[in-house]
């Protein structure tokens, strides 16, 4: 069994999807979870590759927002779409990184990724508030490479 898969346990996994479906429930945009054990890119350029398969850059509205983690790197990258990135201020990604990585330290996984979702679906919410007709474009389960 790799890390990535040890990371969390399956209850965890769960309450973290939940915390997806709850983040966004009123929005349009979309966030996805990726974790695997390593990577031999840049950690930023493997973000970007996932995002692309993922499909996140093909959302409506471009408010995709992905948080990718390599696990044995001791790694991990929050990334969005332009239309969140033009929306967000400047220091957004910075301070949400910094707000998991006071849980990441003590190896609390679930809540930095929990708050992580959380701070992202505020901004979301703010930007790209849920319009009747919006569907969830895509999955909420967490992905694994």
């Amino acid at each position: 069994m790799s890390k990535a898969t040890e990371l969390l346990t399956r209850e965890e996994e769960q309450e973290i999807v939940e915390a997806i479906r709850m983040a966004e429930k009123n929005t349009s945009g979309e966030i996805r979870v990726h974790i695997e054990k390593t990577t031999s890119m840049d950690t930023y350029e493997r973000a970007m590759e996932v995002f692309h398969e993922l499909k996140m850059d093909e959302t409506e509205l471009k408010n995709g927002v992905l948080i990718y983690l390599a696990v044995d790197d001791h790694n991990f990258v929050i990334c969005g779409d332009q239309g969140i990135n033009n929306v967000v201020q400047d220091d957004f990604w910075n301070s949400t990184r910094d707000l998991m990585i006071v849980h990441f330290k003590t190896g609390n996984f679930k809540q930095g990724l929990i708050d992580g979702i959380i701070k992202a679906g505020e901004q979301l919410q703010s930007y790209f508030p849920w319009l009747e007709g919006d569907t969830n474009e895509l999955s909420n389960e967490i992905s694994k490479g």
